[in-house]
């Protein structure tokens, strides 16, 4: 049997952390940034982690379960 591929757009867009958990970063900031504040901005730069809910669905495209 071929091996299992993982999802190419979900191994771009998370990172797992030492201790397990998925890292992500925030979306709507890519362009048109010129409306929002620059406060909004800053907050949007900072990656965080995913929600506990999805996490099944991400480990599954990323094969990890």
């Amino acid at each position: 049997m071929p091996k299992m591929k993982t999802k190419s757009s979900a191994k771009k867009r998370f990172k797992l952390t030492g201790s397990g958990k998925i890292k992500r970063k925030h979306a709507y900031k890519s362009h048109i940034l010129t409306k929002m504040s620059k406060k909004r901005k800053l907050r949007l730069t900072h990656s965080t982690l995913v929600h506990p809910s999805d996490e099944n669905s991400i480990k599954e495209q990323l094969r990890l379960k």
